[in-house]
């Protein structure tokens, strides 16, 4: 989908995983500091949105994924996984439901595929899937609040949680009393707890996504400021949020880039995938894990995403994410092999990159 809003005057149009919606629009510093005073909203109607009705799709979406959604309120958010039969990450869903109909957003070009697999597994169930990509789009904002009653529908980001029987691979989190699903169930577990540093660094950010009539996107936006997707990254990457698609690959498994902290409850019943979250987490560790890193902005130029890593001469692993910060300069997420030293310095080409651990080697 190509937004309308690339016809603001200024709007660049970002590349990748991103082509369809404005990257910036003419000062991205600017744009960032917008909105991190919560005065900017970001266009994000590059994504898809799927809906899910009828009387067993809560259970049905249950049994299917990797979150507790069976008991899940109106107008409560959750974050929930598709995994293949191998426990590799397929899908990201941004979940909320209205009472009547569960509203999915998810990454861009993924609805096609998830759709078709929902309905290959309907079988008996009273559930209807439905692809809205054409009819809905989503706005990204900086308001900490879930949905209400005769609002847009709102998914509130529950990033860094803990969100309820789950385990964190990183830095624990500021927000021990969270009333996500299930928060009130016991056995949390945190065996990156002991990291440096005593709040996660995402506990400061605030997102949620607005699902809106395509053809009221510019009034929604209404006099707001508008930012582009590199503020909505940087943001990201500040907060050491993965993304599918930037830190995931064929490969990944939820516990490599600290994902079991918001998308998954390790005891629910049987979903596909689960024997590997389960044994990973039970007895073994993951192969990979992200990294918060640094860069050296000396030079005229950052390295892309996809970049190689080495430590000392080394191939271990590649950059997934690069952002230049409003107010840490040049930062990126990266996804290295789980023995790579925490001390090591990385390099990305010619470009240093001093790495934060963000799951515990």
């Amino acid at each position: 989908m190509r937004s309308d809003l690339l016809s603001v005057p200024g709007a660049v149009e970002a590349g990748g995983i991103d082509t369809g919606v404005a990257a910036h629009y003419g000062d991205p510093i600017r744009e960032q500091r917008l909105l991190a005073e919560g005065l900017a909203v970001v266009d994000l109607s590059h994504r898809g949105v799927v809906t899910v009705s009828g009387p067993d799709r809560l259970d049905w979406l249950h049994s299917l994924t990797t979150q507790q959604l069976a008991d899940l309120a109106p107008y409560r958010s959750a974050e929930t996984l598709v995994l293949s039969p191998h426990g590799h990450i397929e899908h990201a869903l941004h979940l909320v439901d209205d009472g009547v109909t569960t509203w999915l957003s998810v990454e861009p070009g993924t609805a096609g595929d998830l759709v078709a697999w929902l309905d290959r597994m309907r079988f008996m169930r009273r559930v209807e899937v439905v692809d809205h990509t054409e009819a809905y789009a989503v706005l990204g904002e900086p308001v900490d609040a879930e949905a209400q009653p005769g609002e847009p529908m709102a998914w509130r980001d529950p990033w860094p949680g803990p969100v309820g029987d789950t385990a964190c691979y990183g830095p624990a989190s500021d927000q021990p009393g969270s009333d996500q699903p299930g928060s009130d169930l016991p056995g949390s577990a945190h065996p990156g707890s002991d990291l440096p540093g005593s709040a996660h660094p995402g506990s400061e950010r605030a997102w949620r996504e607005l699902i809106v009539p395509r053809d009221q996107l510019r009034a929604a936006v209404g006099d707001r400021a508008l930012a582009g997707t590199w503020a909505a990254e940087a943001a990201r990457v500040a907060a050491w949020r993965p993304r599918l698609g930037a830190e995931t690959d064929h490969r990944t498994i939820p516990h490599e880039v600290d994902w079991l902290r918001t998308a998954v409850h390790l005891h629910k019943g049987c979903y596909r995938g689960q024997e590997t979250v389960a044994r990973v987490h039970n007895l073994g560790k993951p192969p990979r894990r992200i990294v918060f890193g640094h860069l050296d902005g000396s030079g005229h130029t950052l390295p892309s995403a996809g970049e190689p890593l080495h430590a000392g001469g080394r191939p271990v692993g590649r950059l997934t994410t690069v952002a230049r910060h409003w107010e840490s300069g040049p930062i990126a997420l990266a996804v290295v092999r789980r023995n790579t030293p925490p001390d090591a310095v990385l390099t990305a080409g010619d470009v240093a990159v001093a790495q934060t651990v963000v799951v515990a080697p």
